[in-house]
């Protein structure tokens, strides 16, 4: 896998400091060599209209802007770059509930805290080789909830 992966864009958007250390350490240890780092949503926005990013990798809870806001803007806003973009979301809150926020706002993959190397790099692996069909309703458009 590492041989994709060193060709492959990462925008990591976590407003911990030490958390997008962890997290590019992670990618970087199995080969990933671009990694662009944002410190909230707004900021992850504008670095997706600078530079091709093939995966996000967003925190949930942030400000200004957080990583629900961050999808649905990526997903649904007439000025985005890539829509299809995976999203994979970071999150300490496990919640149901919050997981179908998060899916609900076209996230393509959850990944609870405390990360681990292998639940990252699974969820990767999963929007690289089986990525899930879009669908679009009146209400929703993003990778398929089902």
């Amino acid at each position: 896998m590492s041989a994709v992966l060193d060709k492959l864009r990462f925008l990591l958007v976590d407003d911990n400091h030490h958390m997008r250390a962890i997290v590019s350490t992670i990618l970087k240890g199995v080969g990933v060599r671009h990694v662009y780092e944002a410190i909230d949503g707004a900021e992850g926005l504008q670095i997706l209209k600078d530079r091709q990013i093939d995966i996000a990798i967003v925190d949930f809870k942030m400000s200004p802007l957080d990583g629900v806001q961050f999808s649905q803007l990526a997903r649904n806003s007439p000025d985005s770059v890539d829509p299809f973009q995976p999203i994979i979301m970071l999150t300490g809150f496990a919640e149901r509930h919050r997981v179908f926020e998060a899916r609900d706002a076209g996230v393509t993959e959850v990944v609870v805290k405390p990360v681990t190397a292998r639940s990252l790099l699974d969820r990767i692996n999963t929007v690289i080789y089986h990525p899930r069909p879009f669908i679009r309703s009146a209400d929703y458009f993003g990778p398929c909830r089902r």
